[in-house]
């Protein structure tokens, strides 16, 4: 039989252990037991998950790739699992002060199915007339489009995944702000948008994507954009740096009506109220989901093809300024297991 210590020895070597101590007092039974259940525990990181680049900086001597001017990478020997840990968690929710999201990032196409995407109406410099119903259109490749997740409770709960055919599974979004003339140097207040809308069918099955703007815009020079997000409505991740951007952007003018009886757009920059029933719901508060989720479960899906639905934002809540914060810090796995 093996002393205690021997015990130890071998399951801290087995990396099954954190060093803290045993509790002896059990039966063999029990002990077995709870061994069988710890490596089979789904919070345990398996070793073959383990990316070992991220414990180097990128600057050792004799990297390739080093540059004058790189900057240093944080790193982790144990995937940063605990690089959130003692922050605000996203956890499924548009936190519009800010949060950290711990969720890997998911599977990458390769080069021959990266996304990209142009925007097909309206074209650039087009003269649209005001307060009139009129469609954005965009044409993609290698987006498996149609898939978006609950945006109150599940944003960025979930890595990006690829189709059988190697493809992102997600959906688009169209974005339209006034950006005040067509040589507008001045980048538009994110926070702000006439017109916002997640495209959550998959168009004509052939990549081309729709979306109606419904009452059309107020007279003003505007800056149409794409973004492609994957199914919980994360930007998507491409394989490498060096490529065509996967989102397109246009601008066009929104001119007077000549027919005056059409009623006043609602499309306001600024106002982001046209689309954004079935958005989802933000919140600006630094603890606990469950009121945002609990008027989340009393809220009506529309259901219908083309209908907003993807990314969470309400009449009175715009923008989508949630993303993670507390970058720059060297979590290190303390007390994760590794099998």
């Amino acid at each position: 039989m093996l002393s205690p210590s021997v015990v130890v020895a071998l399951l801290a070597s087995a990396g099954l252990i954190e060093g803290a101590a045993m509790d002896f007092s059990r039966t063999k039974v029990e002990l077995g037991t709870n061994l069988v259940l710890r490596q089979t525990e789904p919070t345990c990181l398996n070793r073959d998950a383990i990316q070992s680049a991220s414990a180097l900086t990128g600057q050792e001597e004799g990297t390739d790739g080093i540059k004058p001017g790189q900057a240093p990478s944080e790193t982790d020997d144990a995937n940063f699992v605990n690089f959130c840990s003692g922050q605000q968690l996203t956890n499924g929710m548009q936190i519009t002060s800010g949060s950290c999201n711990g969720i890997p990032m998911g599977r990458i196409p390769a080069s021959e199915n990266m996304i990209s995407a142009m925007i097909t109406n309206p074209q650039p410099g087009d003269q649209v007339p005001a307060d009139t119903t009129f469609n954005i259109s965009v044409q993609t490749v290698h987006l498996n489009a149609g898939f978006f997740v609950n945006p109150t409770t599940n944003y960025y709960t979930a890595p990006q995944d690829l189709d059988d055919n190697g493809d992102v599974i997600g959906h688009c979004h169209i974005t339209v702000q006034d950006i005040g003339e067509l040589k507008s140097t001045t980048p538009p207040d994110p926070t702000k948008f006439a017109f916002f809308k997640g495209i959550d069918d998959a168009g004509n099955g052939q990549g081309l994507l729709q979306a109606v703007v419904e009452g059309g815009l107020p007279a003003g020079v505007y800056r149409a954009c794409t973004m492609i997000a994957a199914r919980n409505h994360q930007p998507v991740n491409m394989p490498v740096a060096q490529r065509g951007a996967q989102d397109d952007c246009t601008k066009f003018e929104v001119v007077p009506s000549r027919n005056s009886g059409n009623s006043p757009s609602q499309n306001k920059n600024g106002d982001g109220s046209q689309n954004q029933e079935e958005e989802g719901f933000v919140t600006s508060m630094s603890a606990g989901r469950a009121s945002a989720t609990a008027t989340a479960a009393n809220k009506p899906s529309s259901g219908a093809q083309g209908s907003a639905g993807s990314d969470g934002d309400r009449s009175d809540q715009k923008n989508r300024n949630g993303q993670g914060r507390g970058a720059g810090r060297n979590r290190k796995a303390k007390g994760f297991r590794l099998v």
